[in-house]
């Protein structure tokens, strides 16, 4: 099975080429060696869950950067990593609203019968999939820690 997503990314590839995008370009070639590299290292075909996950390493390694650079007074360097943010979610599914998240920890929780903190990585094996590449990851555990710290 190959990715549809990753297709998308081949031919949103040739065509920065074409039109001499230099920043989309760099940023479309960092997503196909991060695919290659997995496909590789794995010996797997990428599906769109496993690049949706690389997204999402993605992401988070720039939003990580961009607080540092903020903290270090590089407005440069923030618009730069910002600007690949924006190329990266576009590869991603629409985001989840905060209503659909709540639903969707609470069936989550109901499904693994979590009652305390020690069942969190049930709820999140649950939920991983199906928020994949949608949600923040860290914000979503954040908030799965605080829903079961308070029963």
């Amino acid at each position: 099975m190959t990715s549809l997503v990753k297709n998308a990314v081949q031919e949103d590839m040739k065509a920065a080429m074409r039109a001499h995008d230099k920043e989309r370009l760099g940023t479309i070639r960092l997503i196909l060696s991060s695919c290659k590299q997995r496909e590789v290292d794995e010996r797997i075909i990428l599906t769109d869950a496993d690049l949706f996950s690389i997204l999402d390493k993605m992401l988070k390694q720039r939003r990580e950067s961009v607080a540092q650079y903020q903290a270090g007074n590089r407005p440069d360097l923030v618009a730069t990593e910002e600007a690949e943010m924006a190329i990266i979610q576009s590869y991603l599914p629409t985001p989840l609203s905060s209503a659909q998240i709540d639903s969707l920890i609470a069936a989550a929780i109901q499904e693994s019968g979590a009652a305390s903190l020690r069942d969190m990585g049930k709820v999140m094996a649950i939920l991983k999939p199906k928020i994949q590449g949608r949600a923040d990851i860290a914000a979503v555990s954040a908030y799965i820690k605080e829903k079961l710290a308070a029963t």
